[in-house]
């Protein structure tokens, strides 16, 4: 079975208003069920869609960018550019 990615991209603060994460766009709930060993691909890979349609603009395309690059290099961008300074 392949592992799903979490989305999650080290920038990790929660808005008020809407609840989701600035950095991945997830709600803490959503962040529980990553977690969670019992939550399926399918699962994951429905909620990575879901974010980038909550996402849009700037936002939307950092996240793509470091989702990508965290998929390649096992490190999310922010992380590897603090890493490499």
């Amino acid at each position: 079975m392949t592992k799903i990615i979490s989305p999650c991209i080290s920038i990790c603060k929660t808005d008020p208003s809407s609840g989701y994460c600035y950095g991945c766009g997830r709600t803490n709930d959503e962040k529980a069920l990553w977690k969670d060993e019992n939550t399926s691909n399918e699962w994951k890979i429905d909620n990575i869609k879901k974010i980038k349609n909550r996402l849009s603009g700037w936002q939307l395309s950092s996240f793509e960018e470091s989702y990508s690059f965290k998929e390649k290099n096992g490190i999310s961008l922010i992380k590897h550019k603090l890493l490499n300074k």
